[in-house]
Formats: structure tokens, sequence, C-alpha cells
């Protein structure tokens, strides 16, 4: 079954003649597989990087290896590096981002297990959550 904001998504998408493309961390490609669920999806779904680690975060994305150090894989900052490096690589309309540490090791006590980091870019749009 085809989550409801799925479906509102890929609808609105289709409707404005947009493209939406995913950069995953911790969810291993789970939205992209959720993305793909929705039939007719292929119009607007370009494609994803799942980028579990920062050699490839760095090299597929753009995120660049001084922010990796000072801000950490899971943060804003990195999650909207992100979404803007698949959006430009990609050349879509939308990208979404996700990063976080899924566990159940590699928590700390400023980032513990569970804390994840979005960020969605387009046209001048940018927001992180």
């Amino acid at each position: 079954m085809v989550h409801p904001l799925v479906e509102r998504v890929v609808r609105g998408l289709s409707e404005r003649g947009e493209t939406l493309s995913c950069a995953e961390s911790c969810t291993g490609g789970l939205l992209s597989a959720r993305l793909a669920a929705m039939p007719g999806v292929s119009a607007v779904f370009i494609g994803s990087i799942v980028a579990y680690s920062d050699r490839i975060k760095e090299t597929f994305l753009d995120v660049s290896a001084n922010l990796l150090k000072s801000m950490g894989a899971v943060s804003l900052p990195v999650a909207m590096k992100m979404a803007q490096g698949v959006r430009k690589k990609m050349r879509t309309s939308w990208a979404i981002s996700i990063t976080g540490i899924a566990g159940p090791e590699g928590g700390s006590a400023q980032k513990p297990v569970g804390t994840v980091c979005f960020a969605v870019c387009g046209p001048g749009v940018e927001v992180t959550e």
C-alpha cells in the first residue's frame, strides 16, 4: 500500500512537471523504496544515492570533508549539503535527504541513537529539520 503522503508528493510533482531525487544514509534506501512503490512514480522520481559512508557523501554528494569533520555526518548542515548535492548531480527540481544514527551503536550524549536530520531543497526552498 502506498503511503498517502507519498501519493500527494508524487501527484503534486507530476502536476507541476517537476522531478525528485533522494540522498539517504541511515534509511539505506527505504525512502526511495517507498517512492518506487507508487504507480507512475517514474515520471517524477529520477533516482537516489544511498550514502552510508562519509566517503560516499564526499565523492557523490559533494559534502566537504571539513564539514563532515566539524559537524559530523548527522547534522542539519550535512543533511542540506546531501540534498543540494543529489539535486545537482541528478538535475532534479527537488531533493530530499536523510541522515541519522540508526543504532544500536554509534550514538553519543550530543547525538543519541535515533537522531535523524532531514533536508528538502528545491526552487527557492531549503528546509532542514
